[in-house]
């Protein structure tokens, strides 16, 4: 995905730790930034942050993938929000470090490439996971980041849903550290019946905390696009 260049000749990035915003200010945010973007006005920038208890649906997906009531969701809690990023029905909350890229895929280093764009976004949670032990990687014919690969079934540990508007990217990945898992039973997680979801905080045995995660995660996101990310 990225040209190879030595870290003062990187083209910068400015990373953002938002704490916990809501959904739908987080994304008129992304719009706000990716028209500066656009216009030239600001560099590639990298949101950080955590959502409250929100359910968001892509383009793609089906309202029969949320399997509780609206009642019983409002109950819980948990918002409910139609987004124009790709993608089915996902879960956001507490405990899950989520990642929003406003890149420009036509500067340099990137290439204007949206496969390519989501397999970087992958890598840079696969490694992220490995500082930690953790052997994350691909499953073929899904999208997103997995473990436990070598048995009969795989788990998600990270979701992946992403726009791009005139090669200004938005939306971007979930990576699930510490949220309470119970609420992936609300729905289908992103429209997948047969493979469940799993965190970091499961896998190791032991809490771990989101903020233990983004220094690393910063520092996987700078290495695969080629960015100096501060």
């Amino acid at each position: 995905m990225a040209v190879e260049l030595p870290g003062a000749d990187r083209p910068p990035c400015q990373v953002r730790w938002l704490g916990t915003r809501d959904y739908c200010e987080a994304w008129e945010m992304q719009r706000a930034l990716a028209a500066q973007r656009l216009a030239g006005e600001i560099p590639d920038t990298l949101l950080l942050l955590e959502h409250p208890p929100t359910l968001t649906l892509g383009r793609a997906a089906s309202a029969a993938h949320i399997l509780a009531s609206a009642e019983a969701l409002a109950e819980a809690g948990v918002a409910v929000v139609e987004t124009d990023r790709g993608g089915d029905v996902t879960y956001h909350g507490p405990g899950q470090l989520v990642g929003y890229p406003i890149l420009n895929l036509r500067a340099t280093p990137h290439q204007p490439d949206l496969h390519a764009y989501l397999r970087a976004l992958e890598e840079t949670l696969i490694r992220a996971l490995g500082a930690f032990g953790i052997a994350a990687g691909r499953f073929p014919g899904y999208t997103g980041v997995w473990t436990q690969l070598s048995t009969l079934r795989p788990e998600k540990i990270a979701a992946i849903g992403i726009k791009a508007s005139r090669w200004i990217t938005q939306h971007g990945f979930a990576l699930n550290v510490c949220p309470n898992l119970a609420h992936f039973d609300l729905i289908v997680p992103c429209g997948i019946h047969e493979y469940g979801v799993t965190s970091l905080t499961r896998l190791l045995g032991r809490p771990v905390m989101v903020s233990e995660v983004v220094l690393g995660v910063q520092a996987a996101f700078a290495e695969v696009f080629g960015l100096d990310c501060r």
